[in-house]
């Protein structure tokens, strides 16, 4: 079947949808927000339209996600992150590998970095840290003695 740039256009909207779907339903909740499997729409669409359309889908999956789940501060970085993973995911030929390795590294690079930005350079480990750890509970009780 010949693909025309209208059946193109609808097949990436609806791949689009389906990776927030995904991403909504199924969250794995971290001490930081949460863990969606965004990427694997946007992967898939990277790999079999290419790169434009990897970085539609993760751009656009990414903002209605964070969108819709509560966490609008991060939408405008979930737009550039993702679409640039997206976009970098779809490379092709002997650089794909390359462009694979380049699309991780910049969205969990700008994850920290906005992460840092947003809750400040000296944040400590300890602000993020598991509560129900036995060794911080300890550390914890040590540090109210002080004061």
């Amino acid at each position: 079947m010949k693909q025309t740039k209208t059946s193109k256009i609808a097949l990436v909207s609806i791949l689009a949808a389906l990776s927030v779907v995904l991403g909504y339903f199924v969250k794995i909740p971290t001490p930081t927000g949460f863990l969606t499997l965004l990427d694997a729409g946007i992967f898939f669409t990277a790999f079999y339209f290419g790169s434009r359309e990897g970085a539609v889908v993760g751009g656009l999956g990414g903002f209605i996600i964070d969108l819709i789940s509560g966490y609008p501060h991060w939408m405008f970085f979930s737009l550039l992150f993702h679409g640039s993973q997206g976009y970098l995911a779809g490379v092709k030929g002997k650089w794909q590998w390359l462009g694979l390795v380049l699309a991780t590294i910049i969205m969990v690079a700008g994850y920290v970095l906005a992460s840092a930005w947003m809750n400040g350079w000296g944040t400590s480990h300890t602000r993020n840290r598991p509560k129900s750890c036995a060794k911080y509970r300890w550390y914890d009780s040590r540090l109210s003695s002080l004061s």
